[in-house]
């Protein structure tokens, strides 16, 4: 999306200050005992109280165009993306590395925010390491978005966090244009060339999403159709923000 008009702008504002509301109460949820399921009933009630709807619920994203059960992504540990919180009847375990994803629609427009988080006590540090990498990785991307700059630059800035940590980074997965639609062109990949891919200009929205593995970062579909996991079963992390090129630089739209 191309946001033109003042009102996109703050009706994205609004939607992505919610969004990254709900979504921190969700991630302070997270513990030893509680379930995939509770957080996803969790999610539903907070945005149907603040009167919008949920982005991803009955959204055509699994392997067939299977429709998404539920409004939230929870993937954990060697699921990177996309597993069905609804569904996918999982009880988080003291350790256990876990990626949450939501998406907004706030009076008909798209915001898109995940975020990963350690339930008790981290069994490693590379499972420490790796979160951190998402978030740093996911800041220097968001500081690539500037009016002139490529997708390739995003990505090249994404990689380089990765090859810093030796971290494996999926090529089958990107960020993507978001707003009218949750997803949208173009392509954000999180590798990529200096230069390359497609020129970011003023009002572009984007969703950034680093995506990492300790492992190589070759991935199946699960058969639920919808669940992301690394082949050599290697825990994974997700960070992901919504934000809008300006003639300022970056400004993210997804905090609180």
């Amino acid at each position: 999306m191309i946001a033109r008009t003042q009102e996109e702008i703050e009706i994205l504002r609004e939607g992505g200050r919610r969004l990254a509301t709900y979504l921190e109460t969700l991630r302070k949820m997270v513990r030893p005992g509680m379930s995939a399921k509770e957080l996803d009933d969790k999610g539903l009630e907070l945005i149907l109280a603040g009167g919008d709807k949920p982005a991803f619920t009955g959204y055509a994203s699994g392997k067939n165009g299977e429709k998404f059960p539920g409004c939230l992504c929870v993937s954990v540990n060697d699921a990177i993306v996309h597993s069905p919180g609804a569904t996918n009847d999982v009880v988080f375990k003291d350790g256990d590395v876990v990626s949450l994803d939501f998406g907004l629609i706030h009076r008909g427009l798209y915001t898109d925010h995940a975020t990963t988080v350690i339930a008790g006590k981290p069994h490693s540090a590379d499972d420490e390491m790796l979160v951190r990498a998402a978030f740093e990785a996911l800041q220097i991307g968001v500081d690539q978005a500037r009016v002139g700059k490529t997708t390739g630059d995003i990505g090249h800035a994404v990689q380089k966090i990765a090859e810093k940590y030796d971290l494996g980074y999926p090529k089958n997965l990107s960020g993507h244009g978001v707003g009218k639609k949750i997803h949208e062109d173009p392509h954000v990949p999180n590798y990529g060339d200096p230069g390359m891919g497609t020129k970011l200009i003023e009002g572009l929205v984007i969703a950034i999403e680093p995506m990492f593995t300790l492992g190589t970062g070759d991935l199946y579909i699960d058969k639920d159709a919808f669940s992301y996991r690394t082949r050599d079963g290697s825990n994974s992390a997700h960070a992901e923000h919504t934000i809008i090129v300006t003639k300022n630089g970056p400004e993210i739209l997804t905090k609180p």
